[in-house]
């Protein structure tokens, strides 16, 4: 079949049975454009090329499905790059696809040229630079096995625009076999009868999941371990989702902005089983005098991970699903009934504050969140941006199902959650989709609101608005005894007015009283939707 470049790259991504992809066209992706049209490809039209790979992250997390984003050579390619790294941080399967100035014009700084993959070496799982048309095909089949398998990840392929004009023989490979790229599914079978005997010899136990727990999809290994064996489970916060929230057994997210329990149960426990998480420094931020004082396990797929941040007795590379599996055959449960009862009162004694409050002047986050999250059922998705709003939303969001808590963890990304929202409505358009904002972060990505209109998505918004950066306050008022500088945002727009100019509907609130109706409103109306809560720029995190 005698095809072009960028042909061959539309009939690529059909027998990758791609479905959906997010981007943004210019002049080095217009050969591509061009034969986008007529194809079976559904393209969004996203308003940044940051939102196109953040829209691509949110459709492949809650899809299991290669997100997939397109962009043009020079500035498309480099407001990639954010999205890009967030994918990498956060383990997500992502193919990204840039336009390129034409080969022979490589290196001799001609108009929109950026070395991309020079600039995304460092953070993305693999990247090609297309110097033959012939090797195209193979190029993306290998670009979707690498996002896909092992742990995820995003992987970017630039193609000249010379590349994708040049007609060439395309036969699509049926299989691929890449020399040095062998993931380990499958757990040292020895390494997992250590694990246990040490489970079976712990007197306090506990499990940190991580999202490997989600991306493995091994959310009903956990709770059958962790009921099976009676350890509690802490979280990270991409491991939000590998346990139902209200679990008696789930003590919620550890870390700087944890949970006390959490907190408590990491720093006292005997046995420690680390399932498919980094032990980043916001999670774990004393690890080594947490391994001084407990045995730790460390089950991931990615081995370089397993030893980098903490100590480990019992290392095991593998698929978590595939571990767990394997464990449960053969573990029994431990003295572990004082422990258990320690933590049940310890999680009473520290309970997280409800909030209900009265009429104020200000709303609750806390209270906001925990109602939002009983209205929206089990059926909800969540997308946050990062900062204060985050961590209230992984604290006090109640979430009963995996890859239903959408957020940037490693990179922190703000203004990932509105289009992470638009890739989570178009994985799941019949679900109820909240994106969960600060009015600073909210401002980062609200050019997406011309996304949401032109697709007519119903994606509802909440923005809590404290007129400030309240993470980097917060931080301030903590650790720089109160020397404010640059947090404040006292000139907002006013949010209902901008959705409004988009012809959708909003409503500001300034009361907990006013909390149930407005989320009903919203709940009930089938398009867009915004609530501005006005929050106490004093309301802290912690």
């Amino acid at each position: 079949m005698k095809l072009t470049g960028a042909q061959a790259i539309i009939k690529a991504l059909e027998n990758e049975k791609v479905d959906i992809i997010f981007g943004y066209p210019g002049a080095a992706i217009c050969p591509f454009y061009d034969s986008l049209l007529g194809s079976k490809l559904n393209h969004i039209l996203t308003r940044n090329e940051q939102g196109a790979v953040h829209a691509a992250s949110g459709y492949a997390r809650v899809t299991g499905k290669t997100g997939v984003c397109v962009a043009t050579s020079g500035p498309g390619a480099t407001n990639m790059i954010t999205g890009i790294a967030t994918a990498y941080m956060d383990s997500i399967p992502i193919v990204a696809i840039t336009g390129q100035v034409s080969s022979e014009l490589i290196g001799r700084d001609v108009f929109q040229e950026a070395d991309i993959t020079g600039a995304t070496a460092p953070f993305c799982k693999h990247n090609y630079l297309v110097k033959d048309v012939k090797e195209l095909p193979r190029v993306i089949k290998e670009a979707f096995h690498i996002a896909s398998t092992g742990r995820p990840g995003p992987v970017v392929i630039d193609i000249p625009v010379d590349i994708q004009n040049k007609e060439f023989n395309f036969e699509y490979p049926k299989s691929i076999d890449i020399k040095g790229y062998k993931p380990t599914y499958k757990g040292h079978s020895l390494q997992i009868k250590k694990i246990a005997e040490a489970i079976a010899k712990a007197k306090a136990p506990v499990i940190c999941a991580g999202g490997g727990v989600v991306n493995a999809y091994a959310t009903e290994e956990l709770c059958e371990l962790s009921e099976k064996c009676r350890i509690p489970v802490i979280t990270t916060l991409m491991g939000i989702g590998s346990m139902p929230t209200a679990h008696e057994l789930n003590l919620g997210m550890i870390g700087s902005h944890g949970v006390y329990a959490a907190n408590y149960a990491l720093h006292n426990a005997d046995l420690i089983i680390i399932l498919g998480a980094r032990v980043g420094d916001r999670a774990m931020g004393t690890a080594n005098k947490i391994a001084e004082k407990a045995k730790i396990i460390h089950v991931d797929i990615d081995p370089a991970e397993i030893g980098k941040n903490i100590g480990t007795t019992i290392p095991v590379v593998g698929d978590v699903k595939l571990v767990l599996q394997d464990l449960l055959a053969i573990v029994t449960k431990g003295n572990v009934d004082e422990w258990v009862a320690n933590i049940e009162k310890v999680k009473a004694e520290h309970p997280l504050k409800h909030m209900e409050g009265t009429e104020c002047g200000t709303v609750k986050p806390q209270y906001l969140l925990r109602t939002l999250s009983d209205m929206m059922g089990e059926n909800g998705f969540v997308a946050t941006e990062v900062g204060q709003n985050q961590i209230w939303a992984a604290n006090y969001f109640k979430v009963r199902k995996p890859r239903t808590f959408i957020t940037s963890g490693g990179m922190g990304t703000m203004g990932y959650g509105l289009p992470a929202a638009v890739g989570v409505k178009f994985g799941q358009p019949e679900a109820t989709v909240v994106a969960v904002c600060g009015d600073g972060s909210f401002q980062m990505s609200m050019n997406e609101l011309g996304t949401i209109k032109q697709n007519k998505l119903g994606v509802k918004i909440v923005i809590f608005n404290n007129s400030r950066l309240g993470m980097v306050r917060e931080i301030q008022k903590q650790r720089y005894c109160g020397r404010y500088s640059q947090v404040f945002l006292e000139e907002n727009p006013d949010f209902v007015k901008l959705v409004e100019a988009y012809g959708f509907k909003g409503e500001r609130i300034t009361s907990n009283l006013q909390v149930k109706d407005a989320l009903q409103r919203m709940l009930e109306n089938d398009e867009a939707y915004l609530i501005e809560c006005i929050v106490d720029p004093e309301e802290p995190t912690l």
